[in-house]
C-alpha cells in the first residue's frame, strides 16, 4: 500500500456492545467541559470591550472617537488594533499551546493535559481580573490562552476514545455544548456586571470558576483506553473499558481491536506522525479534513461575531445595554440550536446538518449584508453618525441568531465531532493538534484583523462570509464520506468506499482493507 497503517477487516464494522453507563456519560461530561472555558472567554472579551469603564482604562481613544464619530464612519468606530490584540492574543498562546499538548498527550496521556489546561486558564482569570494596565491584560490572556490550548486538545480525544460509536457523535458534541453553554453564561455576567465600573474585573475573574471545574473533574477521570495501550498500560486499558461500557459489553474484543491498531500504528513509524501524515498517499484525506475542518469554521464568521457581537449591535444602533442583551439572546440561540441538533447527529448523520446548517448560515448572511449596505447611515443628512432605523436594527438582530443557530447546529458541534473521529490512531493526537491549531491560528487572524475589516469592506464583510459558507457547505456534500456509528477502529472503511479518497487509501486493492 501507498501509504498508511491497514488492519484487516473480516466483515462490517463491529459493534461491541455496552450502553451509555453513568461512568461513560460522568467521564464524557467532564472532558466535554473543557468547551465551558473557551465559551465564557469568547462570551465574555466582546462584552467587556463593550463596557465604557474598561475602554475607559485600558482604550479611551475607543470613547474619544465614539464621541466624535461622523457620518459614514459607523464601521469604524471599534476599529483599533490594541483593542483587537486584547481579544486576539489569546489565540496566538493557544495556538502554540496546543502543538505542544501533542507531544505531552502522547507521553503522558489526555488526563494529565485537562489538568494543565485548568490550572493555566485559572492562572490567566486570575491576572486578567486583577489587570492594572494593558501589559498586564495581555500577559493573562495569554496564559488563558495556554489553559485553552492544551484543553481543547485533550478533551475531543478524551470524548471519541471513551463514547460508544452509537453514541459518539452526541457525546463529542457535548465539547460544543459546553462552548456555547459559556457563551451565554458570560454574557449574563457582562449584562449583569455592566452596571457597575469594577463590573469589568467581575467579569474577566470569574472565568476562574470553570477552571475549577476542569481541574477538579479531570482529577478523577480515567486516562483513554487508547492512550493506555500506545503507553504500555493493558491492564489498565481493560479495566478503563469495562468501567466505561459495562458488564454486558464485550470489552476484550474492543481492547483486542485497539490492540491491533497500536501495534500497526507502531509498526509503520519510520519518521515522524507529521511527516507520515503529509507524505503517505494513505493519509492524504487526513491531512485535507485536518485543514480543512478548521479553515471551515473559522471562516463561517460565527468567531467574530460571538466575540464582537455587542460592538456589532452598537455599530447598527443599538445603546451599550442593549447591545449586551442582545448579545445574550445570540447566545441562548445558539445554545437552543445546539440541543435540538445534539439526537440528529447519531440519528440523521453529519453530512445532513453540514448541508441545512450551512444553507441557513449563507442566506442570514446575504441579508445581513443586504440591510446594512442599504440601511446603514442613510437615515440622516446631518454631522453625526447616522443610526439605523429601529426595524432593520432588530432585523440585523434576529438575522444573527438565525445566522448563529444554523452554527450551532451544524459546523459547531461538528466541527469537534468530525476531527475527533476520523484520525488513525498512531496521527490520532497529531490530527487533533492540528485540528486545534489551525482553529485557533485562524482565530488569531480573524480576531486581529474583524474591525479593521468591518471599516474598510463594510457590509461586505458579511457577503465575504456568506460566499465562504456556499464553498464549504458544497466541498463537505461532495468529499466528506458518512462517519455515523462507525467505531474509531473500523474507521478505515469509509475511506475505502469512498468514491474519491478510495484512490489514496486502497491503492493494494485489498478487499475490505481498513485504514485504522
Amino acid at each position: 500500500m501507498a501509504g498508511g497503517v491497514v488492519v484487516p477487516s473480516d466483515g462490517p464494522a463491529a459493534d461491541y456492545g455496552g450502553g451509555l453507563t453513568l461512568s461513560v456519560f460522568m467521564t464524557c461530561l467532564v472532558a466535554a467541559s473543557g468547551g465551558l472555558i473557551f465559551g465564557y472567554d469568547i462570551g465574555i472579551s466582546g462584552g467587556v470591550s463593550a463596557m465604557e469603564p474598561f475602554l475607559r482604562r485600558f482604550f479611551p481613544h475607543i470613547l474619544r472617537r465614539m464621541a466624535e464619530a461622523k457620518k459614514g464612519n459607523e464601521y469604524c468606530i471599534y476599529d483599533s488594533q490594541a483593542l483587537s490584540a486584547f481579544t486576539s492574543s489569546l489565540y496566538v498562546a493557544a495556538a502554540a499551546a496546543s502543538l505542544v499538548a501533542s507531544r505531552v498527550t502522547r507521553a503522558l496521556g489526555r488526563q494529565a493535559i485537562m489538568l494543565m489546561g485548568g490550572a493555566l486558564f485559572f492562572a490567566g482569570a486570575a491576572l486578567t481580573g486583577a489587570a492594572v494596565n494593558l501589559a498586564m491584560l495581555i500577559v493573562g490572556r495569554m496564559l488563558l490562552g495556554f489553559g485553552i490550548g492544551f484543553t481543547n486538545q485533550a478533551a475531543p480525544l478524551f470524548l471519541a476514545e471513551m463514547s460508544p460509536p452509537r453514541w459518539r457523535g452526541a457525546l463529542t458534541a457535548g465539547i460544543q455544548f459546553f462552548l456555547t453553554l459559556g457563551i451565554l453564561i458570560a454574557n449574563l455576567i457582562n449584562y449583569a456586571a455592566a452596571r457597575h465600573t469594577w463590573g469589568w474585573r467581575l467579569s474577566l475573574g470569574l472565568a476562574g470558576a470553570p477552571a475549577v471545574v476542569i481541574f477538579v473533574g479531570a482529577l478523577f477521570l480515567t486516562d483513554t483506553p487508547s492512550s493506555l495501550v500506545m503507553r504500555g498500560h493493558a491492564d489498565r486499558a481493560r479495566a478503563a473499558l469495562l468501567r466505561v461500557r459495562g458488564a454486558d459489553a464485550d470489552v476484550d474484543a474492543e481492547l483486542r481491536d485497539i490492540a491491533k491498531a497500536v501495534e500497526a500504528a507502531r509498526q509503520s513509524e519510520d519518521g515522524g506522525a507529521f511527516r507520515r501524515m503529509a507524505t503517505r498517499r494513505g493519509y492524504r484525506p487526513h491531512l485535507v479534513f485536518a485543514v480543512a475542518v478548521p479553515v471551515f469554521t473559522q471562516l463561517t464568521g460565527v468567531i467574530v461575531l460571538s466575540f464582537f457581537s455587542p460592538l456589532v449591535f452598537r455599530t447598527v444602533g443599538f445603546g451599550s445595554n442593549a447591545a449586551l442583551m442582545g448579545a445574550v439572546i445570540l447566545g441562548a440561540a445558539n445554545l437552543g440550536a445546539q440541543i435540538l441538533s445534539t439526537p440528529i447527529i447519531d440519528r440523521y448523520g453529519r453530512k445532513v446538518l453540514f448541508a441545512v446548517g450551512g444553507v441557513q448560515m449563507m442566506v442570514c448572511q446575504a441579508a445581513i449584508a443586504w440591510i446594512m449596505g442599504a440601511k446603514l447611515g442613510k437615515q440622516q443628512s446631518g454631522e453625526a453618525a447616522a443610526v439605523m432605523a429601529r426595524p432593520y436594527a432588530v432585523a440585523v438582530l434576529v438575522l444573527t441568531c438565525l445566522h448563529s443557530a444554523g452554527f450551532g447546529a451544524s459546523w459547531g458541534p461538528l466541527g469537534w465531532v468530525v476531527p475527533s473521529e476520523i484520525f488513525p490512531v498512531d496521527i490520532r493526537s497529531l490530527g487533533q493538534a492540528m485540528n486545534v491549531s489551525i482553529s485557533l491560528g485562524l482565530a488569531f487572524v480573524q480576531t486581529q484583523s474583524f474591525l479593521a475589516m468591518l471599516c474598510r469592506f463594510k457590509y461586505a464583510t458579511f457577503a465575504y462570509y456568506a460566499a465562504w459558507v456556499a464553498v464549504m457547505t458544497v466541498f463537505i456534500a461532495v468529499f466528506l464520506p458518512e462517519t455515523k456509528g462507525v467505531p474509531l477502529e473500523s474507521m478505515g472503511t469509509i475511506w475505502v468506499k469512498h468514491w474519491y479518497w478510495k484512490r489514496f487509501v486502497n491503492d493494494d486493492g485489498k478487499s475490505g482493507a481498513a485504514l485504522t
